[in-house]
């Protein structure tokens, strides 16, 4: 189905063609002044140079073809050539219609669907999640929803840190601690214990006090480095707690994802490539690309177009041990042999972008990847408190991710139960349910790249730009349409009916919008987009509803048609919430 846009451009192109000028100069877009017209063409400006004519006669020629159109309710051409459009609400109703009866909307699948890998989340194991990975998590999982929607075949990977000298640490503290464990002795050639001898409450203890322990003392940091080195190379007793260590950490990364309804295809992580660097490095050595300098081996990624400085990428240290670069270069390397993917697309720190260009100018000059796969790094901002500053605890540490979650649920069930008697039960799941929309939202609604002010009070708000704001709309929405059926309305033989006055119009030429929001967000990799289309949505049904009676409406025909149109926003908000990975509850 075609866009609402390239529609009524189609519309505009025929009548510049049939006045004698160009189509092309038939583009349609958005009014810049809503309080004069819908649309707006300013084709007649650009073509007053190529026709040697005043462009307000150019645009009266147009508008005289226009005259009758069945798009167009008003046509006006204004000086110096502008014209001013108004949609004919028969049309839009038309168009909604046919919106309303398609799959998705309308929104066509591609002609060749792409295979796309996202790599969002990237935490380490052994280590709680913190807020610094909340915005991977919620962009991330965004992205992907978007892509699928858009009909392309996506993969999630979480992309552990699980390989590095944090295993050699806990693996040294836990040997200080129960030098005993049947996992240090040597000589043992049975089969290990099924459960790990730590918690993850153990193991989050752990981690911190031998990462202070090593700074501190080298000999400390001597035995952890020994500790790492044998369990790359397969030591049976370090491998065994290495997996105690996975398990005890994925189990719980599980549910803290799972409170955050983010969803991974792929639980992969650095080891699982670390088999696969040393032919790759042989490789690059035999290709000519990866030299000796300064002691570490290292591959040129400097090009003659760069105006900044940027350094060689480094593919193993001076000791020979492999490094960040080393293990994503060799995950590039296995996705495209056992996956194959069209794109790959990075969620990280935008502060990473540097690095991430070495990366991927190493993985293209390398032949890791065909010339055709798209490599994009989508690099987010820093989340921070009201201070401006990166947030922190009341204490001033790093927050706990569930902790931060848990006082947002907790600030939502109080607004829940004031000045209202809600069942205990139901007040904490509906809690749940708009904290969740007020997390994502308020981090989706800002674009990726920029930094952004998390503000508790404003953002668990039912007022305002913000995820409860727009819950609260459909829960209005669906309460309308529920008292509708309870009067013995019957929603399955409504039908639109076009729009009887200006508010109802609002809200249905934000609707037919749909699709060029989608193509948008897809195309800009944007989940903001999102957010801002179902706000505008919100607030032109707010301002419906507030100058309409709905359901106390006599006539049967317009009841009708407002019944219609309820429904289909209903239908396009909870799937646009739903691409950006939250929920309505039922009632507020």
């Amino acid at each position: 189905m075609e866009k609402i846009l390239d529609v009524i451009s189609g519309e505009m192109q025929k009548a510049f063609q049939a006045a004698g000028y160009d189509a092309e100069l038939g583009k349609v877009t958005l009014s810049n002044r809503p309080d004069l017209c819908e649309y707006q063409c300013n084709g007649a400006m650009a073509g007053a140079k190529r026709y040697k004519k005043a462009p307000i006669l150019i645009a009266k020629d147009v508008e005289k073809e226009l005259e009758g159109s069945p798009v167009f309710a008003e046509v006006g051409a204004v000086p110096p050539g502008f014209l001013n459009l108004k949609i004919s609400p028969s049309f839009l109703k038309d168009y909604l219609s046919q919106m309303a009866g398609e799959p998705k909307f309308g929104l066509e699948n591609p002609k060749k669907a792409k295979k796309i890998m996202i790599d969002y989340g990237g935490p380490n194991v052994a280590k709680p999640l913190h807020v610094g990975h909340l915005r991977s998590a919620i962009i991330g999982e965004s992205v992907k929803r978007i892509a699928r929607y858009a009909g392309h075949e996506v993969i999630g990977d979480i992309h552990l840190g699980d390989w590095g000298l944090q295993m050699g640490l806990i693996i040294t503290e836990l040997q200080e601690r129960n030098p005993e464990l049947v996992y240090f002795d040597e000589g043992f050639a049975g089969e290990y214990p099924k459960e790990a001898p730590f918690t993850i409450s153990e193991l989050e203890e752990i981690y911190p006090t031998a990462s202070a322990k090593s700074k501190e003392d080298p000999a400390y940091k001597e035995k952890a480095m020994d500790a790492t080195f044998k369990l790359q190379n397969g030591v049976r007793g370090y491998r065994a707690l290495w997996n105690h260590i996975i398990n005890v950490s994925v189990s719980d990364l599980k549910q803290n994802y799972e409170k955050l309804d983010v969803d991974f295809d792929l639980w992969k992580g650095e080891s699982d490539v670390h088999d696969l660097i040393p032919a790759m490095v042989e490789e690059m050595k035999a290709g000519g690309y990866a030299y000796i300098s300064e002691g570490a081996l290292v591959v040129d990624v400097k090009e003659e177009t760069d105006t900044r400085e940027i350094p060689p990428c480094m593919i193993l240290k001076s000791d020979g041990a492999s490094l960040y670069n080393t293990t994503d270069l060799a995950t590039i390397k296995e996705r495209m042999e056992k996956i194959k993917p069209d794109e790959i697309i990075y969620v990280v720190d935008k502060r990473q972008e540097l690095y991430f260009e070495q990366v991927f100018r190493c993985a293209r000059k390398t032949g890791l990847v065909r010339p055709e796969t798209g490599l994009k790094f989508l690099g987010f901002g820093t989340m921070n408190g009201k201070d401006g500053k990166p947030f922190k605890t009341r204490e001033g540490g790093v927050m706990r991710l569930e902790s931060l979650i848990a006082e947002i649920n907790d600030v939502m069930y109080e607004k829940i139960i004031q000045n209202r008697s809600v069942p205990e039960e139901e007040a904490r799941k509906t809690a749940q349910v708009v904290a969740l929309s007020a997390v994502k939202y308020g981090d989706l609604s800002n674009q990726a790249s920029k930094d952004y002010i998390f503000d508790i009070e404003r953002f668990t708000s039912s007022e305002g730009d913000t995820g409860p704001y727009i819950l609260y709309t459909l829960v209005r929405i669906k309460s309308i349409l529920s008292k509708y059926k309870e009067n013995g309305g019957n929603p399955e033989a409504v039908s639109l009916q076009p729009a009887s006055g200006e508010p109802e119009k609002a809200l249905m030429l934000e609707l037919a919008g749909f699709l060029g929001m989608m193509e948008n967000a897809y195309g800009e990799t944007a989940p903001h987009k999102v957010c801002a289309y179902i706000y505008n949505i919100a607030n032109a049904f707010n301002h419906f509803y507030h100058e309409t009676k709905i359901l106390t409406e006599e006539e049967e025909e317009k009841k009708s048609g407002w019944i219609a149109l309820l429904l289909l926003t209903r239908d396009i908000l909870e799937t646009c919430i739903d691409l950006l990975g939250f929920s309505a509850p039922e009632r507020m």
